[in-house]
């Protein structure tokens, strides 16, 4: 019970970022364009750094006492997953020319929700495994999910939802993450050692959005201090990571 209680609150701190779209209400929209690239950037050092510095070493250490050797093509298989959720749900629909960008509101909101689905499943397993490791997890989605919420409530508004009713769809796409925490723990419970398998299902699914949506967001911006700034932010985000892997012994 301790243990769902500490994932339940973990998840539930997840799905409150999606609130970081008051940001929009209460800066002006320029000084988040200069801070969102360094958020992007730290975003993906953590993934990168979760990944290399926690995921997958607890996965080689459980593999070493098991002797299942198939987390590399879980890994695969958690890359594979994350594009072709990203290539149907994150689509735009457009006819001669025109695109229906209130409807791609709405399906930015499914494909969020899939994807938080997921970030609570992978939330819920690391605690399963370990609390350090659940931590690290827990911090990098929500490094993740800063620069990212920022960009939904962003497409919500060009979308014609007004300040309030893009929060509050938001958050419910948000909510996702506790069905997933749930689901994962309580199915934990009749399928034996599940965690390991999602694991690097998991570090796939980090693979992928640092490698392939926060890094090219980074290649697009050109100036010399521009570009310190997101390498900076960067390390930064893979340095937490390592120290975490140094102060948090593993329980």
């Amino acid at each position: 019970m301790a243990d769902l209680i500490v994932i339940l609150t973990s998840v539930t701190v997840v799905s409150l970022v999606s609130f970081i779209g008051i940001l929009f209400v209460v800066l002006k929209e320029a000084f988040i364009g200069r801070i969102l690239m360094a958020l992007v950037g730290f975003a993906s050092g953590s993934m990168i750094g979760a990944v290399f510095f926690k995921l997958l070493p607890e996965t080689l250490e459980a593999t070493e006492q098991t002797g299942q050797v198939i987390w590399p093509q879980l890994v695969v298989a958690g890359i594979v997953f994350f594009f072709i959720m990203e290539k149907f749900l994150y689509w735009r629909h457009c006819h001669d020319g025109k695109c229906e960008v209130h409807m791609f509101a709405y399906l930015n909101l499914m494909g969020d929700g899939v994807h938080n689905f997921v970030d609570g499943m992978a939330i819920a397993a690391s605690f399963l495994i370990s609390y350090p490791l659940g931590f690290a997890t827990t911090l990098a989605v929500i490094f993740h999910e800063i620069p990212q919420e920022l960009g939904d409530f962003g497409v919500l508004i060009y979308g014609g939802f007004g300040k309030k009713k893009a929060l509050a769809y938001n958050f419910i796409s948000a909510l996702t993450a506790v069905a997933g925490a749930l689901a994962t723990y309580f199915l934990a419970l009749y399928v034996n050692g599940l965690e390991q398998f999602l694991i690097p299902f998991a570090a796939g699914g980090f693979i992928y959005i640092a490698a392939t949506d926060l890094m090219p967001e980074l290649h697009k911006g050109t100036q010399a201090k521009e570009s310190l700034v997101q390498l900076f932010s960067l390390l930064m985000g893979i340095g937490l990571m390592l120290t975490l892997t140094v102060i948090l012994p593993k329980a």
